[in-house]
């Protein structure tokens, strides 16, 4: 099956493309996107990877469910297009880059510049329906990103893995942190945030800290 992915990634994960489960998927997304309102748009399903590759890939960032608001998904995890309000979750990370690296607020929410830096922007599911969080959840995308999880933690080594949450710790079970530097820490969500755990989880510093003693380029967050 012809999917248009990066090329790096598609090298790797030929294989998921021919499996039924994702053939499957395939015919459900089709479906969705010609009869409903679906995000992000079609073209940037597999933003994450167009815009880090397998090889440049040194932090992951492990989301749920892409925004399900007119105008904010663009296939990253936690980012929002330019010129769109910034939502609770992403200013509470900022917030937290604020208070550990001391770097001041950004004048966008659009976090491409992470992923072009090697920051792995990813979804647990890629789709969603406008206004109805969790609508693509269990149609197969679970498995194709635990598949990408696990390709990461098989083929490369030193990767810092950033797992906010109940979910993204259970999802990130698969990773050998004998090979890897997983960070964990309760979700940047208000409710989450607020009770403690995210706020002071210092996981900016500490990455860059990780990749830098590896001989890696630290990130601009």
């Amino acid at each position: 099956m012809e999917v248009k992915i990066e090329e790096s990634w598609k090298e790797r994960l030929a294989p998921e493309f021919e499996k039924p489960y994702f053939q499957e998927l395939v015919s459900f997304v089709k479906e969705e996107y010609s009869n409903k309102q679906i995000y992000p748009p079609a073209k940037q399903i597999f933003n994450a990877f167009n815009h880090c590759s397998f090889d440049n890939c040194r932090v992951v960032i492990l989301g749920q469910d892409p925004y399900h608001g007119a105008g904010q998904a663009n296939g990253l995890c936690f980012s929002v297009n330019d010129g769109i309000r910034m939502p609770p979750s992403l200013l509470n990370i900022f917030k937290e880059i604020q208070n550990d690296l001391g770097k001041p607020f950004p004048p966008t929410g659009n976090l491409e510049r992470w992923a072009s830096q090697g920051v792995l922007l990813l979804n647990a599911t890629l789709t969603v329906q406008a206004a109805s969080a969790g609508s693509h959840q269990n149609k197969g995308w679970e498995k194709f990103t635990d598949a990408v999880i696990k390709c990461i933690s098989n083929e490369k080594k030193d990767v810092v893995f950033l797992l906010w949450g109940k979910y993204a710790q259970d999802k990130g079970a698969v990773i050998d942190a004998k090979k890897h530097f997983v960070l964990k820490s309760k979700h940047p969500s208000p409710m989450s945030a607020n009770s403690g755990g995210w706020f002071g989880n210092h996981h900016f510093s500490k990455a860059n800290a990780y990749l830098e003693q590896h001989g890696l380029q630290p990130i601009n967050w």
